[in-house]
């Protein structure tokens, strides 16, 4: 991947421009149990125009056809075969490896256990049951007992899978401990490193590509560190929507592998053409935008022009990334936009 200095322009609208929407779940579609605003909508009109719609998600606990039902119940396009789980990419991978019907300690929901039984294996739930390969992935009733067949898995040798590794998970009560908080349990027990399948690595982007077929996608998300990490290190265009974790300020800060190819403020910019930002060496333009770096009094970006504020933001991404200094400072900049 080349270092990205801009965001992209497209002439062409995105869902026209891309044949596959690969599309995060929390903070893209719905946040805790409403979907997002204009998330319905803009779905919908991106399926109507033939753009496929694949949702992939890190959260191993649910089976696709449960995700599809909450999807439909929000009145989002959802069918169980666009959903894509990490659930499913490691349960191909242990596939890839182990024999067929091998028996693989499994920690982690139904979502889990019915992608390992999908390829052929046999879940069991202890070390004693002579399992070939040990994998967890997030499951809300998670009991220590579990975690400890996990450990005494490892520690005898049984090679170790983890769907994710991701920190926390957002819950309708707020941030909760993620499957990675578990699988530093077991590391700090064993001493052990797992191979794990989702985003940002590679194994869920083979996996996502394998099911829904696309020749040119576009991942959608709203965190830099999966979504868009791991598109870039796919070599995959990515659309960024500031409706979930990553923030203006977050974006103008970000390093190479986490800059996305386009912003939007949510996912209406699936349906839009985007514009260039154009860099004479000093200044960024986008729309009625001009953004220029300053040193004095401390170092900052300096905003003028009117217009569009995603064409502002554009614009301090360009000047942002391009900038020999990372410490500029883009507060005032950006309390002039509704970002």
């Amino acid at each position: 991947m080349t270092d990205r200095t801009s965001p992209s322009a497209s002439e062409q609208p995105l869902h026209t421009a891309y044949d596959t929407a690969l599309l995060d779940l929390d903070g893209v579609v719905y946040a805790g149990g409403e979907a997002i605003a204009h998330a319905v909508e803009s779905l919908t009109a991106a399926r109507s125009d033939g753009m496929r719609l694949a949702y992939v998600t890190n959260n191993a606990a649910r089976t696709p056809q449960a995700v599809a039902e909450h999807l439909s119940r929000l009145g989002v396009p959802a069918e169980a075969e666009e959903v894509v789980t990490s659930a499913q990419a490691v349960a191909r991978l242990i596939a890839d490896e182990v024999p067929a019907g091998s028996k693989v300690l499994a920690v982690g929901g139904e979502g889990l256990l019915a992608a390992l039984r999908e390829r052929g294996l046999q879940p069991v739930e202890s070390a004693d049951d002579a399992p070939v390969a040990a994998v967890q992935g997030y499951g809300p009733e998670l009991r220590w007992s579990q975690l400890a067949e996990m450990a005494h898995a490892v520690n005898s040798g049984v090679p170790w899978f983890a769907s994710n590794t991701d920190l926390t998970i957002p819950t309708a009560r707020g941030v909760a401990p993620g499957n990675g908080a578990a699988v530093e349990v077991v590391r700090i027990a064993t001493g052990g490193t797992p191979r794990v399948a989702g985003k940002p690595l590679p194994p869920m982007h083979r996996e996502t590509v394998i099911r829904t077929g696309a020749k040119r996608p576009l991942v959608v998300g709203d965190r830099l560190d999966t979504d868009i990490e791991g598109a870039n290190a796919s070599g995959v265009d990515s659309l960024l929507v500031l409706t979930g974790v990553t923030k203006a300020a977050a974006l103008l800060a970000a390093e190479p592998r986490h800059r996305p190819t386009y912003v939007a403020a949510d996912l209406r910019g699936l349906l839009t053409p985007h514009p260039p930002v154009s860099w004479d060496g000093s200044q960024a333009r986008c729309g009625g935008w001009t953004v220029s770096a300053s040193s004095s009094p401390s170092p900052s970006l300096d905003l003028a022009g009117s217009g569009d504020p995603l064409d502002a933001l554009r614009a301090l991404c360009c000047a942002a990334w391009t900038a020999p200094s990372s410490d500029l400072d883009p507060t005032e900049a950006l309390s002039r936009l509704s970002l």
